[in-house]
């Protein structure tokens, strides 16, 4: 069925057609091309055309959708194509000039007819022609392009400039006028009118002109160029009547400053002052700012009027709030250093800190730091009332908690109250109320602070009251106990030289905590200091005997030093056996061995070395090997210095082979967290007792007879430099002979473990792979043993 179309139809059809194949740049062409076509011959097409759209088999979408956005970029980049540069013409006659003028200009007004509101297009088709000299077709152009768009800054500024660029001076006068007359506010166009009536020397055209644009009130950039101009020609009044109608319009603090300062520098100082004084006048006490009397300070300060300055800036302070008058303090206070005295300098000084110090705890009372700064402010100024006053608002903010930590900038309120009243003032009754005063208000039974008890005890010594602080010493101690306190009651009757009284502290002091090792010893060095030794040592034997003690290795280290520089070595010997009966900690074998070696007799090398076999002995079952090599290698360092070289091979041997080893990592909620690699340390004495590690070293032996028994069946290859496989009886030991690396370890090899599990880990793993480098031929071999057959 053939559905009725008209012609009209037909052709959109084919063209929608058309459009759908070909590209945007080949469509316009085929647009214009169709037009052309005969009558007869387009209704020919359009019919079949017609007779073959209208019968839809498949409405389905096609398969290759073809998008707006895909036509577009693919007519853009056929745009972007290269196209060869045109060739260049050349004009030799004025028939070949007037073709080519007749082109160009076909082709601006095209561009003109196309969009007409495009004013680039009518703006390069002016300047085409200026560059022709055809000046009157220039002018026509953008007569026509102003009755397009005639708010066009740009239009008008361009045909003005190519007037005066032609001198025509009057047709550029006009086009401003015209411009200025239609756009009043854009300023570019009275900035370059006034330039032009100026650089032409017309000054009354270029003063009416700036009277036209002052009645629109411009900015005050406007304004100043006005005043420049007449100063350019000395018109020094003219200037000044300019400014009067200036700070009317704008009428800022910075404006008047301006209109008072030119009056200042042509010499009107009068005229300065009185400007200035308007200025407050007119701004009132509602709107003053600081600014501008600071420049009336300035001002009259230049003119060498003191008084007027001082009047000026406290006529000021009374009326701007402080907050609003750093600059104005400031100025005062430059002032006062410069022309003022002492008095007046300290005055402006305080005033202005105080000032601010008040605002900060009235905001604040709880802020005990701007209290200090305000408080060694009025110290060093203010008489002995003020301060106790500003002391006592001070203390009188009391922390609303009861915890310590807010307590702790306080109490330097108290100490500081008490400082100045006994160093200041001296008033020790004063003083004396003042620590009462503190005492009875901090809580001492959820804490205290030991230092206000001790600055009253060194008070009351101070004021030759013994009994007064030992009195406080002892209510102290009585009513909260504490380490720095008995500390200080010691330390204070140690410089009274009351040693029976030191006796009786100390030992209050170990009652009080008998697990601190300082005390102990403390109290230990005392008595020898007095003479006491067995006093001394028993105090040592009670310290070491306690079931708690905070630092235990420190209190064996004083006890041991103490028997050595008594030279009691026999009882030195014991207390190193008898702390090695309760620790087999490395550095105590160590020290214990070079305590030996430092004894002079013919045998302490022996019993030196003695020490080290015992030493190693204990530590085999040690977990630690970190310090079991660390015994060996100091035992190999005094061998080193000392011992013959049969000593130095057998503590080398002992040394251990430093391993690289791999182990499961679990998370704390049970997943596999991955593998960590780590360094284990196996020494060749336990290396005999493990089976695995014998497995591990058969294993290498076997390798290694096997490589040679495959070397020996190649006829070419020479096999005389094989070397001998190492022995089995030593199967973890390390070689025999191995030079000394840079860290001076002996015998320490690396073995890489790279099987998942090593026998020798923490997981106890059912397999591992070891590569080490042997010595003896250089070359790496691999061993595997699996936990069954360990079993």
């Amino acid at each position: 069925m053939r559905l009725p179309i008209s012609r009209a139809s037909a052709d959109s059809l084919l063209l929608t057609r058309i459009v759908s194949f070909w590209p945007l740049a080949e469509v316009t062409v085929l647009i214009f091309t169709w037009t052309d076509f005969n009558a007869d011959t387009r209704d020919h097409v359009s019919h079949n055309s017609i007779a073959t759209a209208t019968t839809v088999k498949n409405k389905a979408p096609a398969e290759v959708q073809i998008t707006a956005e895909q036509l577009l970029r693919e007519a853009k980049e056929r745009e972007l194509e290269l196209l060869p540069p045109p060739p260049k013409q050349k004009i030799t006659d004025e028939e070949e000039l007037n073709d080519y003028k007749l082109k160009k200009r076909k082709g601006f007004e095209d561009n003109i007819r196309k969009n007409r509101t495009v004013i680039s297009n009518w703006i390069k088709y002016a300047q085409w022609e200026e560059s022709l000299k055809e000046i009157q077709r220039a002018r026509s152009i953008y007569e026509r392009a102003l009755d397009v768009d005639h708010r066009n800054i740009t239009l008008w500024l361009k045909y003005a400039e190519m007037e005066m660029k032609s001198r025509q001076v009057n047709h550029a006068r006009n086009i401003w006028d015209r411009a200025i007359t239609i756009l009043p506010r854009v300023n570019q166009f009275w900035y370059k009118y006034t330039y032009m009536e100026e650089m032409l020397g017309n000054v009354a055209g270029c003063r009416q002109a700036f009277e036209r644009w002052m009645e629109w009130e411009p900015e005050e950039q406007a304004w100043h160029s006005y005043i420049n101009f007449e100063l350019r020609y000395k018109e020094v009044d003219k200037a000044r009547t300019i400014y009067e109608r200036f700070v009317i319009v704008h009428p800022e603090v910075k404006n008047w400053i301006k209109y008072a300062r030119f009056e200042e520098k042509h010499g009107y100082i009068a005229h300065s002052r009185k400007v200035y004084e308007r200025s407050v006048e007119f701004f009132g006490e509602e709107h003053v700012d600081e600014n501008l009397f600071v420049a009336f300070a300035r001002f009259e300060e230049t003119q060498k009027e003191f008084e007027r300055v001082r009047v000026i800036y406290k006529y000021a302070l009374d009326r701007i709030p402080k907050h609003q008058a750093q600059e104005l303090f400031k100025n005062y206070t430059m002032f006062e250093k410069k022309f003022g005295d002492r008095r007046g300098i300290e005055d402006v000084i305080v005033s202005k800190r105080r000032f601010q110090y008040e605002e900060e705890v009235k905001a604040n009372p709880h802020n005990y730091d701007a209290w200090f700064d305000y408080l060694r402010l009025v110290e060093s100024d203010a008489d002995p009332d003020t301060v106790r006053e500003v002391y006592e608002r001070a203390i009188a903010n009391v922390p609303p908690i009861q915890e310590k930590r807010h307590w702790r900038r306080y109490i330097y309120l108290w100490i500081n109250y008490a400082l100045y009243e006994e160093l200041e003032v001296k008033d020790p009754e004063r003083t004396r109320q003042v620590y009462q005063a503190c005492l009875d208000l901090t809580p001492h039974k959820k804490f205290t602070f030991a230092k206000i008890w001790l600055l009253y005890a060194q008070f009351e010594i101070r004021q030759k009251n013994l009994q007064g602080a030992r009195k406080v010493m002892g209510t102290a101690i009585g009513k909260c106990p504490k380490n720095k306190l008995l500390k200080g009651y010691i330390e204070l009757e140690l410089q009274l030289r009351e040693f029976d009284r030191c006796r009786k502290l100390y030992e209050k002091y170990l009652e009080f905590s008998p697990e601190n090792c300082t005390t102990w010893i403390k109290f230990a060095e005392l008595e020898t200091i007095l003479g006491d030794v067995e006093r001394a040592r028993a105090i040592f034997e009670l310290a070491i005997g306690q079931p708690r003690l905070d630092m235990p290795e420190v209190l064996w280290k004083s006890y041991i030093d103490f028997e050595i520089e008594q030279e009691e070595f026999g009882n030195t010997r014991n207390l190193y056996k008898r702390l090695l009966q309760r620790t087999q900690h490395v550095k105590v074998w160590i020290s214990y061995a070079k305590f030996e070696l430092s004894i002079d007799g013919p045998d302490r090398l022996q019993k030196c070395r003695q020490i080290y076999e015992e030493a190693n002995k204990s530590m085999r079952n040690c977990e630690e090997k970190e310090e079991r090599l660390m015994l060996l290698e100091s035992w190999r360092d005094f061998e080193k210095e000392f011992g013959s070289d049969s000593t130095r091979e057998r503590v080398r041997k002992l040394l251990p082979e430093k391993v690289k080893k791999r182990r499961k990592l679990t998370a704390e909620d049970g997943s596999d967290a991955g593998w960590e690699e780590y360094y284990d340390y196996i020494f060749p004495e336990d290396a005999a007792n493990q089976p695995n590690l014998k497995l591990l070293a058969m294993a290498k032996m076997w390798k290694r007879q096997q490589m040679t028994d495959e070397s020996e069946n190649l006829p070419e290859k020479d096999t005389t430099a094989e070397e001998t496989s190492p022995s089995s009886e030593e199967p973890a030991a390390a070689p025999e002979k191995q030079p000394e690396n840079e860290s001076g370890r002996n015998n320490v090899t690396e073995t890489e473990q790279e099987g998942p599990y090593d026998d020798r880990d923490d997981d106890g793993g059912s397999s591992s792979e070891s590569d080490s480098d042997d010595d003896n031929d250089g070359e790496k071999k691999e061993s595997r043993s699996s936990g069954e057959d360990k079993d």
